[in-house]
């Protein structure tokens, strides 16, 4: 899948490497997600870990903010990061003068958590991936409005910078370079690597069931200036758009076909542009590292997992896809991811073993995911499951590597 040199024998190492095991459905891996406050203070993280069964860790190297439980740490029962932040030290000579920076993590004592958290991590026998989240930033996107995401009313997300920005493709491609600068890690795991839209999990959201489907897409169309101008080089009146956009949200219809497709055009472009820039400087900073990018087979879609472009997954080495909910949506998403990358390409399915999953259902849901195509299962969330859903790592290993 990845577009440089020395690709097959890159992907044939990473295939005998890491929590893998062998089904009637081909080879599976197993990741852990966690963050780096789970890690850092707990001396028997990584036995948990090892005991579970699993090899690699997902961890959050930049992250946006959130409010986590730690329920089996040590020295802690919360963290309060709020804001997004790089968890590695924030370089004043990469940094200065440029409008979008990020904050370091002060929520936490240490100068690099992600680092050290890496560090422990490797010396107990795991591999660690970065886990990066890129245009996701409520802090950016309030103190330089201009570089954020804006629908057809003129309403700003704050939370979501927009990649058809390209100072914002350039802050997300330095933001990756600085999360692995010298870091010790095994894979990156990039989120968030396109357009944020409408949704957004906040703080007391008050939106549910408030637009159709055809509505949440209209809205999620950004309309700000470097969109409107790539519209006019598709030959595309902005004011035309607007116009359909608010119309299609107003009647809960879809927008033209025509425009649809020039809009959806603009739009990958910019991912496409965006994934390069990052991928360039990832590989700058750990050219040996397996890349999985987090995205949805359907081409509209926004948010943390963005619409797969039609060149995407040729640039990395795994796509992941949200399989949270335990229904047959799951399932259709990675068939569809699966029929969408082809061999030899991966498909990484996101499973949760926290509510509203029920803990009776999960490891099944997981057989399940494995049998509609995913080569890899990554289970959320390692530090933020109590003890009594901690067993459900060890159970899916087990079923997944026929010990169940």
């Amino acid at each position: 899948m990845r577009g440089h040199g020395g690709d097959c024998q890159n992907r044939a190492e990473h295939v005998q490497r890491g929590s893998q095991r062998s089904t009637g459905a081909g080879i599976v891996r197993l990741a852990g997600h966690a963050y780096p406050w789970d890690v850092i203070g707990d001396p028997g993280f990584g036995d948990r870990v090892r005991d579970h069964g699993l090899e690699w860790v997902t961890l959050a190297a930049a992250y946006h903010s959130t409010r986590a439980a730690t329920p089996l740490h040590p020295g802690h029962q919360l963290v309060d990061a709020h804001s997004a932040a790089l968890y590695r030290p924030v370089r004043s000579s990469i940094w200065k003068g440029r409008r979008l920076a990020p904050i370091p993590a002060s929520w936490l004592p240490e100068p690099d958590p992600f680092g050290q958290s890496a560090r422990l991590l490797r010396r107990a026998g795991l591999r660690v991936t970065a886990w990066i989240v890129l245009t996701h930033n409520t802090r950016l996107g309030r103190e330089v409005p201009d570089v954020s995401v804006v629908n057809c009313f003129g309403e700003r997300y704050a939370y979501a910078l927009c990649p058809a920005q390209e100072e914002v493709r350039d802050y997300a491609a330095t933001l990756a370079a600085e999360a692995l600068h010298d870091a010790p890690v095994d894979g990156v795991s990039l989120e968030a690597c396109g357009q944020l839209g409408l949704t957004h999990l906040s703080h007391h959201e008050k939106t549910d069931d408030a637009w159709t489907a055809e509505a949440q897409r209209a809205l999620s169309v950004c309309c700000c200036v470097a969109c409107r101008s790539a519209w006019r080089s598709h030959g595309l009146d902005p004011l035309a758009v607007v116009a359909a956009l608010r119309s299609a949200v107003r009647t809960g219809s879809a927008f033209p076909g025509a425009i649809a497709a020039q809009l959806l055009a603009v739009r990958h472009a910019a991912a496409d542009s965006l994934r390069a820039a990052v991928l360039q400087r990832v590989r700058e900073q750990a050219p040996d590292a397996e890349v999985t990018l987090h995205a949805q087979p359907d081409p509209w879609a926004t948010g943390a997992s963005p619409g797969l472009t039609p060149t995407a997954a040729a640039d990395v080495d795994a796509v992941l896809v949200p399989a949270w909910p335990v229904a047959d949506s799951s399932l259709d998403a990675v068939a569809r991811m699966s029929a969408l990358v082809g061999p030899p390409g991966s498909v990484d399915a996101y499973l949760t073993v926290l509510p509203p999953a029920g803990a009776d259902a999960v490891v099944a849901h997981g057989q399940r995911l494995v049998a509609a195509g995913a080569q890899r299962l990554s289970l959320y969330h390692l530090g933020l499951a109590a003890a009594w859903r901690q067993p459900l790592f060890t159970q899916l290993v087990a079923a997944l590597s026929g010990g169940a």
